[in-house]
C-alpha cells in the first residue's frame, strides 16, 4: 500500500467521524506553506477515514506504474467489494453506503493550498476527487460498479519521483483519527531517521493536527496514545522539556522473530543512547476515580477535566520529589487551588 507523501503531515483531512463543518486554516511557522480545508454543508469535510480511498487510489497506480504501463488514468473502474477488501473494512451493506457518503465528501471538500504551486502562481484549489459513479441494478438496487475520477492535484502527486510512502496494512485497523494521522507523521518523518527517530514539540504537532478543541485537550490524547505506544511500525515517547512536551517517534526496532519491539516508551529512554540529557519521560497516567471526579465536578464545575489532569501529571514529572502518596488527594487539591485562582 502506498500513501501520498504530501497529504501525511498537514491537516488536510477531519480527524473526527462525526460531521465537521469548521473549516481549517494551516500556515507552516515560518510562514512559507498554507492549507485551507473548506467542508461542504451537506456533506462535512472529508475524513481520515476517507482518505482510505485516496490510499487504495495512490497504491493502484503505483501498481499499474511498476507492471509498466506509462499512461495511468486518472479515472478508476473497481469494485466496491474489491476495494472495501483492499482497505479491511467490512462488506456489509451499510458499508457500501458509506463508501458512497465518503466519496461525496471527497468530492464535497474543497482545499486551497500553495504545496507544489507553479511558478507566478499563488495557489491551487481542488476537491480530492472530480467526480464518482456508482452503476446501480434497478431490480436488486445493488451496486454494479464504480469509477472515480482523481483530482489534477492528487493524481500530479501520485506520478511524482518520491510521491509515495509505502505504508503498514496494519494502518487501516488503527480506529482513533489522531493514531491514523500520527502513523502517518511517524510514517513520513521517522520512516528513514535513524535510531534518533524524530522528535517534534507538541503545539506544532497540534498546528499540524488541524484537530477541534483546545490544545490542552489535544495534548492530553497525545500522552495517553503516547502511553499505549502501539502505533504499527513506530514507537512513542514523549520528552519533557523546559517549555512544551517533545514528542519522540522512531522506527520500532525488529527483534529475532521479527516482531516489533514492545518496550515501553519509559524503558526506551533509558536504553537509547544520545537522548537528549535534559528529556524526561513521562510517567503512566494516574486513573481519577469515579468518586474524586464527581467531587471535583461538583466543588469546582466548568474546568477541563482531563486538560488539567494531563497538566498536573506533566508538573509531577518534573521532579522524583513530587510523586503524591495519594494521588486522588494530592489532584483533588490542585484543581481546588486552580479554581481558587482562576475562578472569577
Amino acid at each position: 500500500m502506498r500513501d501520498q507523501r504530501e497529504t501525511m503531515e498537514r491537516p488536510f483531512f477531519s480527524l473526527a467521524k462525526r460531521k465537521r463543518l469548521k473549516p481549517i486554516h494551516y500556515v507552516s511557522p515560518n510562514g512559507e506553506v498554507f492549507v485551507n480545508v473548506s467542508a461542504n454543508a451537506e456533506f462535512g469535510m472529508a475524513t481520515i477515514w476517507d482518505a482510505d480511498i485516496l490510499i487504495w487510489a495512490a497504491s493502484t497506480l503505483n501498481n499499474l506504474r511498476q507492471q509498466g504501463k506509462n499512461d495511468l488514468p486518472r479515472t478508476l473502474h473497481f469494485q466496491p467489494y474489491d476495494l472495501l477488501k483492499t482497505i479491511s473494512r467490512p462488506t456489509g451493506g451499510r458499508q457500501y453506503h458509506l463508501l458512497r457518503e465518503s466519496l461525496g465528501r471527497l468530492q464535497a471538500t474543497t482545499i486551497v493550498t500553495n504545496i507544489r504551486v507553479k511558478r507566478n502562481k499563488k495557489h491551487r484549489q481542488f476537491s480530492w476527487i472530480e467526480s464518482w459513479t456508482d452503476l446501480v441494478n434497478e431490480e436488486t438496487q445493488q451496486s454494479q460498479g464504480m469509477s472515480l475520477t482523481l483530482s489534477d492535484w492528487f493524481f500530479e502527486g501520485i506520478l511524482m519521483d518520491g510521491g509515495l510512502l509505502a505504508i503498514d496494512p496494519a494502518y487501516f485497523s488503527i480506529t482513533g483519527g489522531r493514531e491514523r494521522w500520527l502513523y502517518r507523521v511517524a510514517r513520513k518523518h521517522a520512516g528513514g531517521a535513524g535510531e534518533q527517530g524524530f522528535a517534534i514539540p507538541v503545539p506544532t504537532l497540534f498546528e499540524k493536527s488541524g484537530a477541534e478543541g483546545t490544545y490542552r485537550r489535544f495534548k492530553f490524547e497525545l500522552l495517553a496514545i503516547a502511553k499505549r505506544n502501539d502505533l504499527p511500525g513506530f514507537d512513542l515517547c514523549m520528552e519533557l522539556t523546559k517549555k512544551e512536551p517533545v514528542l519522540r517517534m522512531t522506527r520500532r526496532a525488529l527483534n529475532e522473530a521479527g516482531q516489533g519491539s514492545a518496550l515501553r516508551p519509559e524503558t526506551k529512554t533509558k536504553q537509547t543512547p544520545n537522548r537528549t540529557p535534559s528529556a524526561k519521560s513521562l510517567p503512566l497516567f494516574h486513573v481519577l476515580t469515579d468518586e474524586t471526579r464527581e467531587c471535583i465536578r461538583r466543588d469546582f464545575p466548568g474546568w477541563d477535566l482531563y486538560a488539567l489532569q494531563a497538566e498536573f501529571d506533566t508538573w509531577i514529572a518534573g521532579s522524583e520529589g513530587r510523586v503524591p502518596k495519594d494521588y486522588q488527594r494530592a489532584f483533588y487539591g490542585f484543581m481546588r487551588r486552580h479554581h481558587a485562582r482562576h475562578h472569577s
